[in-house]
């Protein structure tokens, strides 16, 4: 398969369009539905047949001491001939910083690792011993990288993670950061008020505007879990999304996906979508927490508007499921994909959050 030179501006540029802004009603946490009529096969909700690549996990641990003890968060865009996959790499002090590596599209088993891009925030800074989960979008003529802080804070779980950062760059190698505060914090959410947990892990897409720049859209995820023995209050996150004209003040926070007590793998959690644009509808790509592996899967959905989502009967939306004995036996997590002409390229972690290392997977384009 010779991948269409395509790239991911391209992509989420058209997945921005025919956009209409629409309010969600969405519950927070879905009960199970009333029973029904059994579905034939046309009427269950059809997920991606992704092939895995046998050589994954093609990015794994252990490149350089930046990344000797963990390669996770992939997000990756395509230069020409190349894949620039940004990830968190983690060293053995417990660090995790911003990493950038390049391979050609042709090869995947061949990364130059450039190490990490800029460093960790100072004592009691939002991001003083974590720098995870990157998502890069081209705004005006700079491009921006958004990722998620981890702070020292201990006792509080997923609450450690109470900011959004932002580093900007000219030529994608380069980065700087915007301030040495978050852009945006867990607050903001009515139903869950003093809520501080905050993270990323999903995508920005382009809304057009009768006149003037696009709409931003960003896809990221609402921790709200606490200290607990409880899988569904420890693990507690939910899909949301919110606007920005400029890329720095972010406004108009919805919730759009949450867990479903039904669906026994994402009856905890689900994380921020990867959302794209088909010929008549929008998909997305997730991953849920739930009680059935105690931990990620890799989870799909479809929209009408992009803001309503419809996961299919408790099974049908499950895509990538955790398998065999090897680097994803226990776990499947943190979905990115990209367009390779008529397909769709999958980069994904496996067992313990990244600590086996980054795979790939891909799959026709379905409507």
């Amino acid at each position: 398969m010779k991948p269409e030179r395509l790239s991911r501006r391209t992509f989420q540029t058209a997945a921005a369009a025919s956009f209409a802004l629409a309010a969600t009603g969405n519950s927070f946490l879905s009960p199970a539905p009333a029973a029904e009529e059994k579905k034939t096969e046309a009427e269950k909700l059809q997920v991606h047949a992704w092939e895995r690549d046998s050589r994954n996990p093609v990015l794994p641990p252990g490149g350089f001491e930046f990344d000797k003890t963990c390669c996770m968060n992939p997000f990756v865009l395509r230069r020409d001939d190349e894949y620039w996959l940004y990830y968190a790499g983690g060293d053995a002090g417990g660090r995790r910083r911003i990493c950038l590596a390049i391979a050609k599209v042709n090869d995947l088993s061949k990364w130059e690792r450039k190490g990490p891009l800029f460093d960790l925030g100072g004592k009691g800074a939002f991001d003083e011993s974590w720098c995870v989960l990157p998502c890069v979008h081209r705004v005006g003529d700079r491009w921006h990288m958004y990722y998620t802080g981890r702070s020292t804070k201990a006792g509080v779980g997923l609450q450690a993670f109470w900011g959004m950062g932002l580093a900007t760059s000219d030529d994608l190698l380069t980065w700087k950061k915007h301030s040495t505060d978050p852009i945006m914090t867990g607050d903001g959410f009515d139903q869950w008020p003093g809520n501080k947990g905050i993270a990323g892990g999903g995508r920005i897409i382009e809304i057009p505007q009768e006149s003037g720049p696009p709409l931003l859209r960003m896809h990221y995820t609402l921790p709200t879990g606490t200290p607990s023995k409880d899988l569904k209050i420890d693990q507690a996150k939910h899909s949301v999304i919110a606007h920005s004209k400029d890329g720095i003040t972010w406004t108009d926070k919805r919730h759009v996906l949450g867990p479903r007590l039904d669906a026994p793998y994402e009856n905890a959690a689900t994380i921020a979508l990867n959302v794209w644009k088909t010929k008549t509808r929008w998909r997305a790509i997730y991953a849920g927490i739930g009680t059935k592996f105690g931990a990620y899967s890799i989870c799909e959905a479809v929209s009408d508007d992009g803001l309503t989502w419809q996961r299919g009967e408790p099974g049908e939306n499950l895509a990538l499921a955790p398998q065999g004995k090897g680097w994803e036996a226990r776990m499947t997590e943190y979905p990115n994909v990209i367009q390779e002409g008529e397909n769709l390229r999958l980069f994904y972690c496996g067992n313990g959050y990244g600590a086996t290392g980054i795979g790939t997977a891909v799959a026709p384009m379905l409507d």
